[in-house]
């Protein structure tokens, strides 16, 4: 069974990496431009992503909220779907800010593609 992961980046270049990573290691992606456009993706009836990939800093909705919204169970997705944080935001602060809000993993950028990719296939299969 593919492995099935939604992307959401307002940066055009990280979203050409991510794709680029994931679809090599089988991934079937959904690739989102901003926060709001992922929030309607993962409140789709049929929405059961393996992992979910989230920019902090987006336009219409900040990937904090939008994770917020995930655990709270108010999308269609699994409350407890993976996910990792991608963000620019390196303080502590903003690091402890992000798994506070239910993230699984917190990267900064930039960040290793090949760190991403391991993080994510680690989570997907536990």
């Amino acid at each position: 069974m593919a492995k099935s992961a939604v992307i959401a980046d307002d940066d055009e270049t990280i979203r050409s990496i991510l794709q680029y990573k994931l679809s090599n290691a089988g991934y079937d992606l959904t690739v989102c431009l901003d926060g709001e456009e992922c929030r309607q993706a993962l409140d789709e009836a049929d929405a059961a992503p393996d992992v979910v990939v989230l920019d902090v800093m987006m336009p219409r909705m900040k990937g904090t909220q939008l994770l917020r919204t995930i655990r709270r169970g108010e999308l269609a997705v699994d409350p407890e779907v993976p996910v990792v944080m991608l963000t620019s935001r390196g303080q502590e602060a903003d690091v402890l800010k992000g798994l506070d809000s239910g993230a699984d993993e917190y990267l900064t950028k930039p960040f290793s593609p090949n760190e991403l990719l391991a993080r994510i296939d680690r989570l997907v299969e536990a």
